[in-house]
């Protein structure tokens, strides 16, 4: 069953995620605003998950812009938060791949001296701690097991929500839960972290 989300619109009544984005999808820039506002926080903590590292703040502004752009292909009636992590985490992805494909091609005209630099003595502080452990094992993982792993037990997701972001069955969200927490798993213990 959708969950319904509800916000407050200019003069104070609650509106629904669906009558919000019915509004914006009339061009109601007001109503779609009330929709950035309402998943700001989420739609930071999705691009953080997929892509760490990167300029969340580019990510997220071009993923809302992109959000408008789509949404008179909106589905009528589907729930508007998977819908926008899914548009978060493929920006996110891309902008991942640029920043890799640029990290290489430094790298490849870096000095070797500049590449044998030692660790910061924060980083290795950083790295004996559990957190950072868990962090460095989730990193390991393809994109699409953070992502999965990310909806799940960070942002919460319930399994039809990650199924209608992912674009898959609920089986497949299942399945493919099963298999990234057991990547991970596998990660913490080879790197001696919690289990």
């Amino acid at each position: 069953m959708e969950e319904r989300r509800l916000g407050r619109d200019p003069v104070g009544t609650e509106v629904d995620d669906g009558l919000l984005v019915e509004r914006a999808r009339d061009g109601d820039a007001a109503a779609f605003g009330t929709l950035v506002k309402r998943y700001a926080g989420l739609a930071t903590r999705v691009a953080h998950l997929v892509a760490p590292g990167a300029d969340v703040e580019d990510t997220i502004q071009e993923a809302f812009v992109k959000a408008w752009r789509a949404l008179p292909g909106f589905r009528v009636g589907a729930p508007f938060r998977p819908w926008l992590c899914r548009i978060v985490a493929n920006e996110a992805k891309n902008r991942a791949r640029s920043a890799r494909r640029r990290d290489a091609l430094t790298l490849r005209t870096s000095s070797a001296a500049a590449r044998d630099e030692p660790p910061s003595p924060e980083t290795i502080t950083l790295e004996r701690d559990e957190a950072q452990a868990l962090i460095n094992a989730m990193n390991t993982l393809r994109p699409d097991d953070r992502l999965i792993i990310a909806y799940r037990w960070l942002l919460e997701l319930s399994e039809a929500e990650m199924a209608e972001a992912l674009d898959v069955p609920v089986g497949t969200v299942k399945s493919r839960l099963s298999r990234a927490m057991t990547k991970l798993r596998t990660q913490l213990i080879s790197a001696g972290g919690p289990s």
